[in-house]
C-alpha cells in the first residue's frame, strides 16, 4: 500500500489555500481520502496489533470495571452511578436516603433513572443534562448522538418511566429546572454552533418561550441554578467581558434582571447564598484586579446594582481567586498561587484556614458542595503518582475523611513512582513549572520522556493521576507537563502572558521546557515525545515547526492547527468568540501575526519527527479539514521518511469516541505508536 496523497488545488492563486477542498464535508473524494489515510494507519501499524492488544488489556486490568460511585445525598434520596464490566457506559440510580443521615447505599430500594448503554444502542453518546427536578418526579436529560455537540431533549417521568422528547432543535444540551417542577429552561445554539437564545418550556405546552438572545457573537450564553436553590442565573460570557441576569426561581415566568451591564474587560460571576444567617449574593470580579476580588451584596428582593457590592475577599496581587462554593455556614474558596490550587474555608464565626495536604504538586478541587444546608463538602485530590481520592471536608474543624480512593488493581505503589517539580528558564528569563513522574527505579538516568502541554485559554493543567499512564511508566519512559504560559496554572498574568500579541510566549515556554528536561539529563533529543490536544495540538504544531530536531515523535489530537483559515471566516463555529483569545486577523498587524506561527502556514521542506494525528470528523469545535489539511501540507514537504499518520474517527466529535472500552483502545493505539516511534515497541 502507498502512502495517501491530497493532490492541492491546481494553479491557485498566490496566498490561496491549496488543500481547501479537503473543506467540502461529506463530498465522495473527502470521504474516500479520509478513509484512505485511516487505512494507512492501520497499515503502518498493523505489526503492533499484539502490542495494543496487550496494552489494552493492561490498562483494563488495572481498572475495577464492576464499581459504584459515592452516592450523593439531596432530599429524600441518594443519587450515584454505577459502572459493570463489560459496559461502555455508567448507569444511574438513586435509593432512599438512610434515616440516620448516612450515604449508604440500600441496594434494595434502588431505582434505574437511566441507562446510557441502551441509549447508545453501540454507537456514539454523549450526555449533556441529567437534572432531577426539585421535586424528585422527573428527570430532565439531554444527548448528543453524534458528537457534534447537538443535543436533543428529554423528560422522564420517574414514577411511571414515560420519557417524552421535547419538540426543539439546535439545543445546546442545558435543561435548568425552576422551583415549581413544571418549568425549564434550555438553551439555542445558532449557525456558527454558539448557545445564544434561552428558552422557557411549561411541561405539558407544546411550544416555548423565547425569553433572551444574545446577538454579539462573542458571547455565550448559559442559565443555571444557584447554590441556594432559590434564584435562577443567567450569565452571558465572552472570554474577556461577563453579564449576568437573574431570576426568582419560584416566579419562573417572571423577567431577568440585570445585576450589572457589561463593561468590557469587567468579568463578574455571581451566585446566591447565606452571610451571617442573611440571604446574600456573592459575586466573584476583575473590578479591582485580574486576579478577582469577592463582593458580597444583601438579597432585598432585587437584583442588587454594582455600587451596592462590598469587599468581602479583597484581590491579591500574587493569589488567584479561581472560584467560590457556597454552603448555608461557610463559604470556600478556590484559590491559586505559585502554580498550584489552594482550598481556603471561611465557615461562620471561625478564622479562615487552608486545606492541609500530602504532596509537593497535586490536583485539587470542591467535587460535590452537596447540599446547601450540608456542614460538608467532598473533595477531589489526586497527584501523577496518587490515584485520585474524594475527600470528605468537614467546614467547621477542617477534619478530611478519605471517602473513596480511585482504586488500581494488580501490583501498584505509589511509593514506586517519583513525582517531582522542576522549573525551566524561557527565552526571556521566566520561571516556567514542570510537573514530572517517573518509575522510581529509572530516575536519575536518561529515560524516554513523553512531554505533554496545552497553554490557552487560562486552564491550568495541574497533576492528574492515569491508569492508563503506568503502561508507560513501568516501561520506564517518564511523563510530564509543561506548564506554559497561556494557561492559567499561575493566575490571570499567566494566561495573558500567552494570548493574542504574546502568543509566542507558550511556544516559546515549551521549548524552554524540552531544553530544561534534556540539559538536566531527565532524557535526550531521539528520546523525547510531545503531545497536545485542541489549542494544545496548535501547540505541538508551532514547535515541530520551530525545533523539529528538539524531539522524536508527536501526537496531535484534534489539533488546531488551520488557526489563519479558521480565524478568517466568521462563518466556522466558534471563529468570532475566539478573536478575544487570537485575534482577529482582518487586521492587518493581527493577520501577520497568526500567520507567522500558525503550523499550517509554516509547513516547510525540513525533517520532521514521527507524527500521529487524531480528527473527529464530526467535530464542530477544530473541525476534521484542520488535521487533514496539515498533514496533506506535511506529506508533500517533509524530507525524512518518519511516520506520517492520520486517524479520522468518523463517527465522533471533538473528546474521541465516547465509550470507555472504546477510549481505552485509542490510547493504546497512541501508546503503541508512542513505543514504535522510540524503538521500544516490543518492551512488555
Amino acid at each position: 500500500m502507498s502512502q495517501p496523497t491530497a493532490a492541492p488545488i491546481a494553479h491557485v492563486a498566490p496566498g490561496a489555500d491549496p488543500y481547501a477542498w479537503l473543506q467540502v464535508r461529506d463530498r465522495a473524494d473527502v470521504l474516500d481520502h479520509l478513509k484512505a489515510e485511516n487505512a494507512w494507519q492501520e497499515a503502518q501499524l498493523a505489526d503492533q496489533a499484539e502490542l495494543r492488544e496487550q496494552l489494552f488489556e493492561e490498562i483494563k486490568g488495572r481498572i475495577r470495571e464492576t464499581d459504584l460511585s459515592l452516592a450523593s445525598p439531596w432530599g429524600p434520596w441518594l443519587y450515584y452511578t454505577r459502572t459493570t464490566a463489560g459496559d461502555e457506559y455508567p448507569r444511574h440510580y438513586r435509593c432512599a436516603r438512610p434515616a440516620d443521615g448516612s450515604s449508604q447505599v440500600d441496594e434494595h430500594s434502588e431505582q434505574l433513572l437511566l441507562d446510557p448503554n441502551v441509549l447508545a444502542d453501540g454507537g456514539f453518546l454523549s450526555m449533556g443534562a441529567f437534572n432531577v427536578s426539585p421535586d424528585h418526579r422527573r428527570l430532565a436529560y439531554s444527548l448528543d448522538t453524534s458528537g457534534d455537540e447537538v443535543y436533543r431533549l428529554f423528560v422522564k417521568e420517574l414514577a411511571s418511566e414515560a420519557v417524552v422528547e421535547l419538540p426543539f432543535d439546535d439545543c445546546d444540551g442545558s435543561m435548568t429546572w425552576a422551583n415549581d417542577s413544571q418549568t425549564l429552561f434550555f438553551g439555542e445554539l445558532d449557525e456558527t454552533h454558539r448557545p445564544y437564545r434561552l428558552h422557557r418550556h411549561t411541561l405539558g405546552s407544546e411550544g416555548a418561550e423565547q425569553v433572551f438572545e444574545e446577538l454579539d457573537g462573542r458571547f455565550f450564553l448559559h442559565c443555571y441554578r444557584a447554590s441556594s436553590e432559590r434564584q435562577l442565573i443567567l450569565l452571558l460570557n465572552s472570554k474577556t467581558t461577563s453579564e449576568a441576569w437573574v431570576l426568582d426561581a419560584e416566579r419562573p415566568n417572571g423577567d431577568f434582571a440585570c445585576l450589572a451591564p457589561r463593561v468590557e474587560h469587567h468579568e463578574y460571576y455571581p451566585d446566591h447564598g447565606q452571610l451571617d444567617g442573611a440571604w446574600t449574593w456573592f459575586i466573584r470580579s476583575n473590578q479591582e484586579g485580574i486576579n478577582f476580588a469577592l463582593y458580597q451584596a444583601a438579597d432585598n428582593g432585587m437584583a442588587p446594582t454594582r455600587e451596592q457590592w462590598q469587599t468581602l475577599i479583597a484581590h491579591r496581587d500574587e493569589v488567584m481567586l479561581e472560584g467560590v462554593t457556597l454552603n448555608a455556614t461557610a463559604f470556600t474558596l478556590s484559590l491559586r498561587a505559585r502554580g498550584l490550587p489552594i482550598i481556603e474555608v471561611h465557615a461562620q464565626g471561625q478564622a479562615p484556614y487552608p486545606v492541609q495536604l500530602p504532596d509537593a504538586a497535586y490536583s485539587l478541587y470542591v467535587s460535590d458542595s452537596l447540599e446547601f444546608a450540608s456542614e460538608q463538602i467532598r473533595l477531589r485530590y489526586e497527584a501523577l503518582n496518587r490515584p485520585g481520592q474524594v475527600r470528605q471536608l468537614s467546614l467547621r474543624d477542617g477534619a478530611q475523611v478519605v471517602l473513596k480512593q480511585t482504586p488500581v488493581l494488580g501490583a501498584f505503589d505509589a511509593d514506586d513512582y517519583v513525582s517531582q517539580r522542576l522549573w525551566a528558564t524561557a527565552a526571556d528569563g521566566t520561571q516556567v513549572p514542570i510537573s514530572l513522574v517517573v518509575k522510581k527505579a529509572f530516575a536519575g538516568q536518561p529515560t524516554p520522556l513523553y512531554l505533554y502541554g496545552y497553554g490557552a485559554y487560562g486552564e491550568s493543567l495541574d497533576p492528574w493521576f492515569s491508569h492508563a499512564r503506568l503502561s508507560l511508566l513501568d516501561r520506564g519512559i517518564a511523563f510530564a507537563i509543561a506548564h506554559v504560559r497561556g494557561g492559567g496554572e499561575l493566575g490571570e498574568a499567566w494566561y495573558r502572558a500567552g494570548k493574542q500579541e504574546h502568543k509566542g510566549n507558550t511556544f516559546s515556554d515549551f521549548i524552554a521546557c524540552a531544553e530544561h528536561v534534556i540539559e538536566q539529563g531527565l532524557t535526550r533529543a531521539e528520546q523525547l515525545v510531545i503531545s497536545g490536544g485542541s489549542a494544545g495540538g496548535l501547540l505541538i504544531g508551532a514547535v515541530l515547526n520551530q525545533r523539529p530536531e528538539l524531539f522524536q515523535a508527536a501526537v496531535a489530537e484534534v489539533p488546531f492547527v488551520d488557526v489563519l483559515n479558521t480565524m478568517l471566516d466568521p462563518d466556522l463555529p466558534l471563529t468570532v468568540t475566539e478573536y478575544d483569545e487570537w485575534g482577529n486577523p482582518q487586521e492587518p498587524e493581527v493577520h501577520a501575526r497568526i500567520k507567522a506561527y500558525a503550523p499550517y502556514e509554516n509547513v516547510t521542506a525540513q525533517a520532521y519527527p514521527h507524527l500521529l494525528v487524531i480528527a473527529g470528523y464530526n467535530d464542530s469545535r477544530v473541525q476534521y479539514w484542520e488535521a487533514a489539511k496539515w498533514v496533506a501540507r506535511l506529506r508533500a514537504c517533509k524530507t525524512d521518511k518518519n511516520l506520517l499518520l492520520l486517524k479520522t474517527e468518523l463517527g465522533a466529535g471533538h473528546g474521541g469516541m465516547s465509550g470507555r472500552y472504546q477510549g481505552l483502545r485509542d490510547v493504546a493505539l497512541e501508546y503503541a505508536f508512542v513505543l514504535k516511534a522510540l524503538g521500544t515497541a516490543k518492551q512488555s
